[in-house]
């Protein structure tokens, strides 16, 4: 520490008066006119700020980066005024941030987001109301439950006479926020879970007994939850969570469009059914696939369980906003004969880091998980943190339902269908490049493709299983290196994954994958991408491939 930074210190205490100005406004005007500098930058010029200050991606080894964060002692003294503080935001941490505004960051489901969203939840965090309670947010409470009822009218499309009777009852619920798609799908197997192993007989129900009890009363030695191979890794954790095991979240094999197999599917149900001595929990049908953004034919899969009387859940916390879409919502077809239906707010509604929500057909399914406490959440209660598996939480509703005021579905649906077109004309450009192959046409707007040069994949076509494994072994490094180099880069980003064709683990090949989230992304902007990457190939590997 210099001999002006001991001296600055001195100067900072920590007595109740300082903690006071502190507390309520900014320590003096010069504070005051950075916290201006830079609020109004971000509030009014949000693209501009990210673009000057943040990179997409910063050439910085990940050690030498947290080099600089090893200290681990909180100082009994202010270390710094809020100036400093912001500044130090500013210059040295916003630098080796990720820009995922910039229309070259296409890697991910991180979205960029409307500038208005920063005002909103700025609004948001100085209100500070906690949705746990209706003394702790009031008319917040309100607005959450007519904002689930909107949503929920999206997915199952009732009357309004049910909309009437549940958008204010204190009695159902026909939904929940949680902080993403994982609280999300972890609430609806909760629920499928409770509800399987319902109260009967002496048998006071899993949620009370637990799992060992739960399996003796209902004389079976295990349960199951089935959904495709390119089913998200939160439903693994679910399992675990649930008191399963993750190993059975079983995975049901793909067809060749990377939905899942109806037959294989059927079979799968068939075979614990008749043992019996199996309860399957839950179906999950996949609406945007975390990989390759395919949808499960959810008609389907939702006749099936009816006819079979199984729980069935869409894990559409990446597609179902595509619901606004007039143009693509048949993608979504049979969406609302789900049991329960789990969005990302995070993902296609452009919010802010953290949004997910849970939706059930059934207004009184969340009863399944009602908790109650004295000091909060009382029997005969009509506050929200009764049925949900958060406690305290952010009233986010408030951004949705502001968000869907000043878009209106009509400009989320121009912001889908964008994507989705997009997606599709990099898909026919990768198609005529003959050092890439396209490995997953676009359903939505995710793509995946890889760098396989024309006259290998020739060889791929007519050689023997030894060669093929050796041509994709080399192929697949290839990939992940041209990947690494452009991002280290740091003039655009696109990310990788690892699938399986033909669900044989010997075929594995690394693919690129696009994720088109931004309205400013266009097919000028991903031939660049594009080129980038042919360019990297050619420079450095094209010799690598026999």
């Amino acid at each position: 520490m210099t001999k002006e930074e001991k001296r600055q210190q001195e100067k900072l205490v920590a007595d109740w008066q300082a903690l006071m100005r502190t507390f309520i406004r900014p320590e003096n005007d010069a504070a005051k006119a950075t916290l201006v500098k830079y609020m109004e930058q971000i509030l009014f010029g949000l693209q501009g700020f990210l673009k000057k200050h943040v990179g997409i991606t910063e050439e910085i080894s990940l050690m030498k980066l947290s080099s600089g964060f090893t200290n681990t002692l909180i100082s009994e003294t202010p270390e710094k005024k809020l100036a400093d503080v912001i500044s130090g935001i500013v210059e040295d941490v916003a630098p080796y941030a990720v820009n995922v505004a910039s229309p070259y960051f296409v890697g991910h489901m991180t979205s960029a987001i409307p500038f208005f969203m920063v005002h909103l939840k700025t609004i948001i965090a100085a209100l500070n109301q906690n949705v746990v309670k209706l003394e702790t947010s009031k008319v917040f409470s309100v607005v959450e439950k007519q904002v689930l009822a909107k949503i929920h009218r999206l997915i199952y499309k009732k009357d309004d006479d049910f909309y009437y009777k549940h958008v204010q009852n204190t009695y159902t619920t026909l939904g929940c926020f949680t902080e993403g798609g994982t609280a999300a799908n972890l609430t609806a197997l909760w629920v499928a879970r409770n509800t399987a192993f319902a109260p009967k007989n002496g048998f006071a129900g899993i949620e009370n007994e637990g799992i060992q009890a739960a399996y003796q009363a209902y004389n079976v030695d295990r349960s199951v939850v089935l959904v495709s191979r390119r089913g998200h890794y939160s439903l693994r954790k679910a399992g675990g969570i649930l008191g399963i095991g993750n190993q059975n979240i079983v995975p049901v094999d793909v067809d060749r469009d990377n939905r899942i197999n109806l037959k294989k599917l059927l079979e799968t149900i068939n075979y614990f059914q008749k043992a019996g001595r199996t309860k399957i929990l839950a179906v999950i049908g996949i609406a945007g696939a975390t990989e390759t953004g395919t949808i499960d034919p959810l008609r389907k899969i939702g006749e099936i369980c009816a006819e079979k009387k199984l729980h069935f859940h869409v894990d559409a916390a990446f597609g179902g906003a595509v619901l606004v879409s007039e143009k693509f919502n048949h993608l979504l077809d049979g969406i609302e004969t789900a049991d329960s239906v789990t969005i990302d707010g995070h993902k296609q509604f452009y919010m802010p880091m953290t949004c997910g929500m849970v939706y059930f057909n059934d207004p009184t399914s969340l009863d399944a998980v009602e908790y109650h406490a004295n000091y909060v959440n009382r029997l005969g209660s009509v506050d929200l943190g009764i049925k949900s598996l958060s406690g305290s939480r952010e009233a986010n509703s408030l951004i949705l339902d502001s968000a869907l005021k000043i878009m209106g579905s009509k400009g989320y649906a121009l912001l889908i269908e964008h994507g989705i077109d997009t997606a599709r004309q990099m898909a026919d450009e990768i198609k005529t490049r003959p050092v890439f192959q396209l490995v997953t046409e676009p359903e939505l707007n995710i793509l995946t493709y890889r760098i396989c040069p024309e006259n290998i994949r020739l060889d791929l076509d007519r050689g023997n299983p030894d060669k093929k494994r050796r041509i994709n072994h080399k192929l697949n490094d290839i990939n992940i290196n041209v990947q690494r180099i452009q991002r280290e880069a740091g003039n655009s980003f696109v990310s990788r994954t690892v699938l399986m064709p033909r669900n044989r683990p010997e075929n594995e090949i690394v693919v690129l994958r696009c994720v088109i989230m931004n309205p400013m992304t266009d097919i000028k902007i991903l031939n660049e991408i594009l080129n980038e990457q042919e360019e990297i190939f050619k420079s450095k590997f094209q010799g690598y491939v026999p």
